[in-house]
């Protein structure tokens, strides 16, 4: 583990206190830590643990990993790549099937770049078949269903009376 520099952790929290306008004593209460123990770390005579720090981020609504590489505890490059999964994961917008397709490619081009893969991506690989053989399945069941009632609208509803090939 890095040591920690619990100086710059300490200026850095204090600012993004004062930028959320949080007094030292709303900041230990919405954390959950006493105030004379918020106030040793903001100057630099604590080194708190990732839990207090956890804490801390989701009172500020901050990212913990960036305090987690402010005190030393998390690599840059680490947290990049862990936001960067996050992000993917939160995405309401794409199904479970798409962040697994994307977080394989995202691993894929770092192995292409030379970067090591994390654990994340041996769990993705090893998911990898059992994925593609669901969505496999789903595609062929797709193909039985609308070979059987005729074409589908986007949204699964008829898409008009099966047509028959004039004779």
């Amino acid at each position: 583990m890095a040591s920690l520099n619990v100086g710059n952790l300490g200026e850095y929290l204090r600012e993004q206190r004062r930028t959320a306008q949080l007094s030292l004593r709303q900041l230990a209460d919405a954390a959950g830590v006493s105030n004379p123990y918020l106030s040793q770390i903001e100057r630099g005579l604590r080194k708190p643990s990732a839990e207090v720090l956890q804490q801390v981020a989701k009172a500020l609504r901050i990212s913990a990993e960036t305090l987690y590489v402010r005190a030393g505890i998390l690599d840059e490059k680490e947290r990049d790549e862990l936001e960067t999964r996050a992000v993917i994961l939160a995405d309401p917008s794409i199904n479970e099937r798409q962040k697994q397709v994307l977080l394989q490619i995202y691993e894929s081009f770092r192995k292409e770049n030379g970067f090591e893969t994390s654990s994340y991506a041996d769990e993705a690989d090893a998911d990898e078949a059992d994925a593609d053989e669901a969505y496999a399945q789903q595609a062929y069941a797709d193909e039985d269903a609308e070979a059987a009632d005729g074409p589908r609208a986007a949204d699964g509803s008829d898409a008009g009376p099966k047509q028959t090939p004039p004779s």
